[in-house]
């Protein structure tokens, strides 16, 4: 079985070094920057409608077709609207409906933290808006994503089982598809980290440097945990094809 192969087991080791590592690294820096008021005093709301209200963010002419097209729009004429939403570090854009989801944490405190994650989720509306070849490729994946890895485990599984290398070859390519969706989305997050900063400057909401040197680090933890998962996915699948390979 899978958890008495050395292999197996020195891959779930490093890849519990590698995510966990992530994870302390972006709780701390979360932890630290969401106690640490912002120059202005934002809370990350009312940062989010600065950016769209001081950028051509989020104006009619600039929103992806199916936005224009459902006539969709959200305070003060501005197509990208805010919402609340659950949970802690739950942020997310939702390009269906070009709407930014903040957790009650962001939305309502006015900590540097708050700033850049708003940011940063606006800059995401910024790639849909410009047509970000990545971010249209990451979501036509998603679907994929939502069955391919059940179907990849069962073959692999079955494939190791009946000593059938074909089998595992066939649950590799299945998985395969999470590792292009995490692998494509760490430059997806890398770019919106980095248009959140160009945002904050755009909108004059930088108002000290101890902002700026701030929302980076929160921005940078952040894609640390992309990148961890973008490396355990590619070592992942290299362990299921050397497996396939001794199978042969």
């Amino acid at each position: 079985m899978f958890i008495l192969d050395p292999i197996y087991l020195l891959l779930m080791l490093v890849t519990l070094v590698i995510s966990g590592g992530a994870q302390l690294y972006v709780k701390s820096a979360y932890k630290k920057w969401s106690t640490v008021r912002n120059g202005l005093g934002m809370t990350g709301l009312q940062v989010g409608q600065a950016i769209v209200d001081r950028t051509p963010l989020g104006d009619f002419v600039n929103a992806p077709q199916s936005i224009q097209a459902g006539g969709m729009a959200g305070s003060n004429g501005s197509t990208i609207r805010f919402q609340r939403v659950g949970g802690q570090l739950s942020d997310h854009y939702d390009p269906r409906t070009h709407a930014v989801s903040l957790s009650d944490d962001v939305a309502t405190q006015p900590s540097v933290a708050a700033m850049a994650i708003v940011a940063h989720e606006l800059g995401h509306a910024q790639q849909h808006e410009q047509g970000s070849a990545l971010m249209a490729m990451r979501s036509f994946l998603v679907p994929a994503i939502q069955f391919s890895p059940q179907i990849a485990y069962v073959l692999i599984f079955l494939g190791f089982i009946l000593r059938t290398a074909g089998l595992i070859y066939l649950g590799a390519l299945f998985y395969g598809v999470m590792v292009l969706f995490t692998v494509i989305t760490l430059p997806v997050e890398i770019d919106a980290s980095r248009r959140a900063l160009v945002l904050l400057r755009e909108a004059n909401l930088v108002q000290a440097e101890q902002d700026a040197a701030g929302a980076r680090q929160v921005l940078t933890a952040a894609a640390m945990t992309y990148l961890a998962a973008a490396v355990t996915a590619v070592l992942t699948l290299l362990y299921y094809l050397s497996l396939a390979n001794r199978r042969r």
